[in-house]
């Protein structure tokens, strides 16, 4: 068993809906992993188009999702683009408009609502409507609920839901967390992914141990 190919766009045939991300992105400042897909049955390849938002280069912020992770229809991602300054007294953005309204305009303003990257972990599932906001890290294994507006830091193997997004439970207790990311399944070769499948389905974490 060798799975199916990372960089094939559409890895089950006849379900266009479901996109495997690597191939089709084009940004050089989004990095997706293998295996990670997009399940819309809206044009999926247009992820980084339509489920992006207010991503612009020149505000240097990345958006980085590991592998095998899976992403529900209208997932979004909030990028610091979408900031305004926020040291005056205003926030409206006169200086977008021009007109004059673009002179004495500090960019330098913009960095008190500036986050930082956005970073999604290995084997994360986003439920359907999801709103990840800018610089927001999610661990790991973690589990954000449908419709859930992500403002902060989720940890590993965490499920959290809500708006704003609450830690409802972990996963697994902490020795169990801390040796699946020992293990860390997601960065061995497909080969041996394939050949423990059984154990990753089953939640065996001796097998995965012992795996050779």
């Amino acid at each position: 068993m060798h799975g199916p190919d990372p960089m094939n766009p559409h890895p089950m045939a006849g379900f266009d809906r479901v996109c495997f991300l690597k191939p089709v992105i084009t940004r050089p400042n989004i990095e997706v992993g293998d295996y990670t897909y997009y399940d819309d049955p809206d044009a999926p390849e247009e992820f980084e188009n339509r489920n992006v938002l207010y991503h612009y280069d020149f505000t240097g912020d990345r958006l980085v999702i590991g592998r095998f992770c899976a992403i529900a229809t209208g997932v979004t991602f909030i990028m610091n683009g979408a900031n305004h300054a926020l040291d005056g007294i205003s926030t409206y953005p006169f200086q977008i408009f021009g007109g004059g309204w673009e002179k004495g305009f500090e960019e330098s303003s913009l960095d008190s609502g500036y986050k930082g990257d956005t970073v999604v972990g290995h084997d994360v599932w986003i439920g359907r409507g999801a709103v990840i906001m800018p610089g927001v890290r999610i661990g790991n294994g973690a589990i954000i609920a449908a419709h859930s507006v992500v403002t902060r830091d989720v940890p590993d193997y965490a499920i959290v839901a809500g708006n704003p997004a609450e830690l409802k439970k972990k996963r697994f207790d902490g020795a169990t967390i801390a040796a699946l990311l020992r293990i860390s399944w997601w960065d061995w070769p497909v080969e041996k992914i394939s050949c423990h499948i059984n154990a990753l389905r089953a939640g065996d974490v001796r097998a995965l141990q012992e795996a050779d």
